[in-house]
C-alpha cells in the first residue's frame, strides 16, 4: 500500500471536518482514486465521491451490496471479485484485482479494486478499499500488448531472415528465416560473430557504410552479399541494416533483414546462359546467312550468264513463251538473293534499316516469280492495289511475305477448281492495309486458330507442307513492325490482313 492509500483509509477512521473532507475529496479527484467500505456488522456500503464518479452515479447514491457487486459483468469478473471478496472475509488476505465493469451509464470500464479487512476478535467486521478507474491506462496497455504480438508475429513468421546484431558484430537474436537458410538453430547463432558467417569476398562490402552509421551521416543501407551455411551452401542475400538507437541518440545495436535472393540468382543464370547460347546461335545463324547467299549468287550469277550465252549463240531458242519466264524467274532469283545478303548484314538495330517499298511493284515481282505455278494451275490473280501506296519494311522480308501468302493460296487450293487469288491495299489511320484472299481449302480456325503460325504446325495433308511457312511469314512481319489476321472458312477459302507501317 502506498502512502496515499494508507492515507484515504486511514481518513476513513478519524473524524472529518469540513477542511478534511475538502482536502480528501481534492486528493481522491486529482489522482482519480476513489476510496469505498463495507461494513459487515451492518451490512452498509459506503463510496466516496471519486468512487460514486468512476460508478457514474448520483452524489446521494446508497449502493447495496448487490447493487455494489451487479456492476461486475456476470462471469469472470464477477465471479472474481466475489471469490476475493469472500478470501478476505475468511482469511484476512488483501486484494488487489483489475477488471472490468459497466458503470451506470452503461459504459465498459476497467477498474483497480484494492481491499484490506479489518478484523476484531478473530472476526471480519470490515472491508477498507482503494477504488481506481484504469480503462485509460489499461486501454494503452492493451494498445502495446498488441503491437508487442504484432511485432513478434511478423518477427517470428517473416519469409526473411530478421537478425538482431551487437556493436560487437556478434549477433543477439534471430528468427526462424534465418535459422533456416543459414541451417543453424538460433542458440548456435547467438553469440556467433555475424562475419564469421559471410562470404570471403564480400566481407569488405558493408565496411564504409557500417562506419557511417556508427558517425550518424548514415540511417541504414542495403548490400547484395552472400553467406554460408552451416553444410556449406551459399546463400546470396539482399542485406537491410539499420540501427536502433537510445533517448540520448547512443548506438544500440543493429537490425539486418536478409532476403534469400537464391532463385532469383538461378533465374538470372539461367537468362544469362540461355542470352549466350542465343547469341551464339545467332551467330551461326549469320554465317549460315553469309555462306547462303554467297554461293547462291554465284549460283544465279552463273544462270545468268548462261541464258545470255543462249540468247546470244542460240537465239532461235529463246523465241518461244517460256524463255521469258525463265529469264524473269532468274532475274527474280538473283534479286532475291541480293535481298537475302542484305538481310544477312542487318545488325539488332532494324528499326534504323527499315526503308520505303514500293507494294505494287513488289506484288507483281512475286506474280511473276511464280508465273510457271500460275500457268500450270490456272491461278486467276487479280491486283488492286494503287502504285502509289509504300510501306516501311525490309525489301528481302517484303519478298518472303508475298511469295508466301501467293504460293501457299496455290499450294492449297481446291481440287475440282480453279484458284483465285484477290489482293488489294488501303490506307487506314495508323499505316496500310494489305487484303490476300483465295478460294482454297480454307482452315478449321476453331480447331488450329491458337497455333496458325506456329512451328512445323500443317493443316491439310500435301507432300509439300512443311509447317514453316506461316511461321516464318509472321515474325518477318513482326521483323517489320506489322502485324497479321487472319479468317478462314473449310470449303470456301482464307483470307489473310496485313497491317504494314507507313512512310
Amino acid at each position: 500500500m502506498n502512502a496515499i492509500e494508507r492515507y484515504l483509509l486511514s481518513s476513513e477512521e478519524e473524524p472529518s471536518t469540513g477542511k478534511n473532507i475538502t482536502f480528501l475529496n481534492s486528493i481522491q479527484d486529482s489522482i482519480a482514486i476513489g476510496s469505498w467500505e463495507a461494513d459487515l456488522q451492518n451490512m452498509q456500503i459506503k463510496w466516496s465521491a471519486m468512487t460514486r464518479k468512476i460508478h457514474e452515479v448520483s452524489d446521494d447514491y446508497k449502493p447495496t451490496f448487490d447493487e455494489a457487486i451487479n456492476f461486475y459483468p456476470e462471469g469472470e469478473n464477477r465471479d472474481r471479485i466475489l471469490e476475493v471478496f469472500d478470501k478476505a472475509v475468511k482469511t484476512g488476505i488483501q486484494f488487489d484485482e483489475r477488471l472490468q465493469f459497466v458503470s451506470a451509464k452503461n459504459n465498459l470500464k476497467w477498474v483497480r479494486s484494492i481491499g484490506y479487512p479489518i478484523f476484531e476478535n478473530n472476526e471480519c467486521v470490515k472491508i477498507r478499499g482503494i477504488f481506481q478507474d484504469i480503462t485509460q491506462s489499461k486501454t494503452t496497455s492493451n494498445l502495446i500488448a498488441l503491437r508487442e504480438e504484432e511485432a513478434r508475429t511478423s518477427w517470428d513468421h517473416s519469409p526473411n531472415g530478421m537478425a538482431i546484431i551487437g556493436l560487437d558484430a556478434k549477433l543477439k537474436k534471430a528468427n526462424l528465416s534465418l535459422c533456416h537458410f543459414l541451417e543453424y538453430t538460433e542458440d548456435e547463432l547467438i553469440g556467433l560473430n555475424f562475419t564469421h558467417l559471410t562470404h570471403p569476398d564480400d566481407k569488405h562490402l558493408e565496411s564504409a557504410q557500417v562506419m557511417e552509421m556508427f558517425e550518424g551521416t548514415r540511417h541504414h543501407f542495403e548490400v547484395e552479399k552472400r553467406y554460408i551455411s552451416r553444410t556449406g551452401n551459399i546463400v546470396p542475400c539482399l542485406v537491410t541494416v539499420s540501427m536502433l538507437r537510445d533517448k540520448d541518440k547512443k548506438p544500440v545495436h543493429f537490425i539486418a533483414n536478409l532476403a534469400n535472393i537464391s532463385n532469383i540468382k538461378k533465374a538470372e543464370q539461367k537468362i544469362k546462359t540461355l542470352l549466350e547460347t542465343t547469341e551464339e546461335q545467332n551467330m551461326r545463324l549469320l554465317n549460315f546467312a553469309h555462306i547462303v547467299s554467297h554461293n547462291l549468287r554465284s549460283h544465279s550469277g552463273n544462270l545468268e550468264m548462261l541464258l545470255d550465252l543462249i540468247k546470244q549463240e542460240l537465239p532461235e531458242t529463246t523465241d518461244n513463251e517460256y524463255f521469258p519466264l525463265v529469264n524473269d524467274a532468274v532475274k527474280h532469283l538473283s534479286e532475291t538473293i541480293h535481298n537475302l545478303n542484305e538481310v544477312s548484314s542487318i545488325n539488332t538495330k532494324i528499326n534504323n534499316d527499315f526503308i520505303a517499298l514500293n507494294l505494287l511493284e513488289f506484288i507483281n515481282k512475286a506474280i511473276g516469280s511464280i508465273a510457271a505455278q500460275i500457268i500450270e494451275t490456272n491461278t486467276n490473280f487479280t491486283v488492286d492495289v494503287d502504285d502509289t501506296i509504300e510501306i516501311l519494311g525490309i525489301a528481302a522480308y517484303l519478298d518472303s511475305i508475298l511469295l508466301n501468302f501467293f504460293t501457299n493460296a496455290i499450294k492449297y487450293r481446291q481440287p475440282n477448281q480453279n484458284p483465285v487469288v484477290q489482293v488489294s491495299a488501303s490506307r487506314e489511320a495508323n499505316g496500310i492495309k494489305l487484303i490476300i484472299e483465295d478460294n482454297g481449302l480454307g482452315i478449321d480456325l476453331e480447331k488450329h486458330g491458337h497455333k496458325i503460325f506456329g512451328m512445323y504446325k500443317t493443316f491439310h495433308k500435301h507432300d509439300d507442307a512443311r509447317g514453316l511457312g506461316l511461321f516464318i511469314t509472321k515474325n518477318q512481319i513482326d521483323a517489320i513492325g506489322g502485324s497479321v489476321d487472319v479468317t478462314s472458312a473449310i470449303g470456301i477459302g482464307t483470307k489473310f490482313t496485313v497491317h504494314f507501317k507507313c512512310v
